[in-house]
Order: structure tokens, then C-alpha cells, then sequence
């Protein structure tokens, strides 16, 4: 406790001259070392994207690569082929889907294509255009339900967009049916 009192003004001085020298170290810290390392960090994760790009490339030119890729392209060209009509099958959809409705014996068939008649236009579709089919016939529940049937399991696909059956008048006859399809039909594209 003596040495306290007697050092008291030594000890003052030197706890000032540590705290200014750490406050010293921790301005410099804040200042100096802190950029630098978020400027590493920074600097090492374009590394690790220049790194991967790398690999990708060296991996993209193995021939194992190449013949997987060309594999994919094929079975999504073969997947697309589902869901879009040929610009050269667009004029026999109409003839296929009355054969369906003959196959499904529904009376008083009658079939019109309609180009682009929705908002498909404004989409600025560069490879596919929208168009539509309106369709309509008589018939029963059951011609109806196996006719939506078949042209939901259709390939191309042939989208139901909507339809109205308006029942008749006399419990007998069959009931009138008015259907939306919508297709989508590959653009012809300039050579």
C-alpha cells in the first residue's frame, strides 16, 4: 500500500501512456489493418470464382462432358417436342383433334383456329407463339369428360383453357359444349 502512495504519480503516468498507446494500436487497427483485410477477403472470393470458372472450362473441354451435354440438349429438345407444335404440324392439329372427336362419337363437331387472339402478343415471345382453338360440339357427360380427357393426354400438349357446356332443353338430347384450347406453335426461324 506504501508503494501506492508513494508511486502514485509514476503509475498515473505510465497507465496514460498505456491507454494512448492502445488507443494508438486500435485507431491504427481501425484504420490500416481492417481495409486491408476486408480488401483480402474481397480478393479471395475472386479467386474462388475465377478458380471455379477454370475448372468449369477444363471440365467443359473433356470429351465425357461434351457427350453428357449434347445428351442433355437432345432429351430437352425431345422434352420440348411435348408441349410445342411444329410450325409444319400447326395446319393438322384441326384434323387431328376432329379425328379424336369423331373417335369419341360427339355429334355436330365443329372446329376453328384463331391466331394469337389473346394477350400471348405482348409476352414478345422471340421462339413460340400462342394460338387458339375454339372448339365446339354436342354430346353427353361421358362424350364430354373422355373428349377433355383425350385432349389433356394429347402430345403436344393442347391446353384446356376453359369451356362452357349449355344444357338442353329436353332431357334426352345431348347437351351443347364450347371449349378454349390453346396451343403453342414453334415460330419458323430465319436462316
Amino acid at each position: 500500500m506504501s508503494f501506492i502512495k508513494t508511486h502514485k504519480k509514476y503509475l498515473t503516468v505510465v497507465g496514460l501512456i498505456w491507454a494512448g498507446c492502445f488507443a494508438l494500436f486500435l485507431f491504427s487497427y481501425i484504420v490500416l489493418l481492417s481495409p486491408q483485410f476486408k480488401n483480402k477477403k474481397s480478393i479471395e472470393n475472386q479467386l474462388a470464382q475465377i478458380k471455379q470458372k477454370y475448372e468449369t472450362a477444363v471440365k467443359a473441354t473433356q470429351e465425357e462432358t461434351k457427350i453428357k451435354t449434347n445428351e442433355n440438349i437432345n432429351n430437352l429438345q425431345n422434352r420440348i417436342k411435348d408441349f410445342v407444335v411444329a410450325t409444319e404440324n400447326a395446319a393438322n392439329l384441326t384434323f387431328d383433334i376432329s379425328q379424336v372427336a369423331t373417335e369419341k362419337k360427339v355429334g355436330s363437331f365443329n372446329i376453328k383456329m384463331q391466331e394469337n387472339k389473346r394477350g400471348s402478343t405482348s409476352l414478345d415471345l422471340k421462339y413460340l407463339k400462342e394460338s387458339q382453338i375454339d372448339v365446339g360440339f354436342e354430346g353427353d357427360f361421358i362424350q364430354f369428360a373422355t373428349f377433355l380427357n383425350a385432349m389433356e393426354r394429347r402430345r403436344p400438349v393442347v391446353f384446356v383453357d376453359n369451356f362452357k357446356i349449355i344444357r338442353s332443353a329436353m332431357a334426352d338430347s345431348n347437351h351443347r359444349v364450347i371449349m378454349k384450347l390453346a396451343v403453342f406453335i414453334r415460330k419458323q426461324q430465319e436462316s
